[in-house]
């Protein structure tokens, strides 16, 4: 008698590996730590991405490659956000200095959650204090190379 390995479904909770990258290279890579766990069907990874899963082996080793934009949609021209200096420093820390692509985590509206923006632009002048922020993920509009090891399945 064979045993049959696990493979992904739905709800499967896994520990894996991932890496995933843009034409710039890793933006997430799990490879040289501890592995992710997650549960398939959260939210915790793109919906495009973890179709890719769906099927594939306890033990497996697979490569994909996303087009642009499917992993993470187009680039949003509403996600980036002009925050008045003094928003900030009601948010966190009065002294914080923040340079060009610098990623900052933001508390999200319900206070269980963060979300990052990476600083883009900086602005001094009559108006006051202000950084301009992009909310977008980092690999939106762009192709995605998706690794993953699927370590464990239950």
């Amino acid at each position: 008698m064979t045993a049959t390995l696990a493979t992904v479904q739905p709800g499967s909770f896994l520990t894996l590996h991932y890496r995933m990258a843009g034409p710039a290279g890793d933006v997430i890579n799990t490879f040289e730590g501890k592995p992710a766990t997650l549960t398939l069907g959260n939210g915790e990874l793109a919906p495009a991405v973890e179709a890719h899963l769906l099927g594939l082996a306890e033990g497996s080793r697979a490569t994909f490659e996303l087009a642009s934009g499917a992993a993470f949609g187009e680039r949003n021209p509403d996600m980036l956000q002009w925050l008045d200096r003094k928003v900030l420093t009601d948010m966190g820390d009065a002294d914080a200095q923040y340079d060009v692509g610098d990623v900052v985590q933001f508390p999200t509206p319900d206070g269980k959650g963060q979300f990052a923006g990476s600083v883009q632009q900086l602005r001094s002048d009559e108006k006051g204090d202000a950084v301009l922020f992009d909310f977008n993920h980092p690999l939106a509009g762009q192709p995605v190379t998706f690794e993953v090891q699927v370590i464990g399945i239950l």
